[in-house]
């Protein structure tokens, strides 16, 4: 594979192959129209391209946004081909977004995504900084394509303050792995096939604690393809839980990753949020 680039993309041929890419990735016939996308980038909106040579394998899309206070840019969709996943594209993109962003004025991004994709909690939160304290309950309805059908839509709405340096959340690093184990708000069991089941919740943390621990999948997308019960079960009880947590002023501000094989999941980290209103919108620009 050639070295991955990343453009900014401007010309309708450009946008159209996005389009294209999107479709194959997302298996939708309806598809952001490129002259939606060519309007939104004349207009403080941004549309990135990773390339393969010439060829597109990733693209990542942005639009304006307005709380009626600020302006920030709302991250809808970011995608890669699935021959080229697991090479670090998305986060090549993110971080080509930032740039981008900065240039065009911007001081935040924000964007959706599945709280129960680990892969994409530890890039959103761990990687990149973004922290977060909104849940959204089935966002966008029934999804009916491949990735997201036959569960709730929920989403976590990330704010990623992008003139601030990426903060090294202390807890997050120096947090032990069996720390974690035994305070995860969601225990857990390993069924017959292997993978993790809720079993229990444990009572929300102290107002004094100085973190929270809760337990995701480290392989969800398995989980709902083979047991679909089992996937509900993690998504009602990370629903509560988490709705729970931001309610009494908790904020995800870490994520810590397992690379042991036996223990089939990571955790997200809470500490308490800072005092300061929270940024609030009608739409929720997803990336799934």
């Amino acid at each position: 594979m050639a070295r991955i680039e990343i453009r900014s993309l401007r010309r309708i041929e450009e946008l159209e192959d996005v389009r294209k890419l999107e479709s194959k990735i997302w298996g939708e016939s309806d598809s952001i129209p490129s002259h939606q996308t060519i309007t939104a980038v004349k207009n403080g909106g941004l549309v990135l391209g990773a390339y393969n040579g010439d060829q597109l394998i990733g693209f990542q899309y942005s639009f304006p946004g307005f709380n009626g206070n600020s302006i920030y840019l709302c991250s809808h969709i970011l995608g890669t081909d699935e021959q080229f996943r697991n090479r670090k594209i998305g986060e090549q993109l993110k971080l080509a977004q930032r740039e981008e962003a900065l240039k065009l004025g911007y001081s935040l991004i924000t964007w959706t995504y599945d709280p129960l994709e680990s892969i994409n909690g530890y890039l959103n939160i761990a990687k990149l900084g973004g922290v977060c304290s909104t849940y959204i309950e089935n966002c966008y309805g029934e999804l009916e394509d491949p990735l997201n059908h036959g569960i709730p839509s929920d989403r976590f709405f990330v704010e990623w303050h992008i003139k601030e340096e990426k903060a090294t959340d202390s807890r997050a690093e120096e947090v032990q792995l069996e720390r974690a184990l035994q305070k995860s708000l969601i225990q857990w069991e390993t069924n017959e096939e292997g993978m993790p089941v809720p079993s229990f919740t444990l009572s929300l943390p102290e107002q004094e604690s100085d973190a929270a621990f809760v337990a995701v999948p480290k392989d969800f997308r398995s989980i709902r393809q083979t047991n679909m019960k089992a996937a509900t079960e993690w998504r009602l009880k990370t629903r509560s839980i988490f709705n729970d947590l931001f309610q009494q002023g908790w904020q995800v501000t870490g994520f810590k990753k397992n690379s042991i094989k036996e223990i089939p999941v990571q955790f997200y980290v809470l500490s308490k949020k800072r005092i300061g209103p929270a940024l609030r919108k009608k739409e929720h620009p997803h990336e799934n």
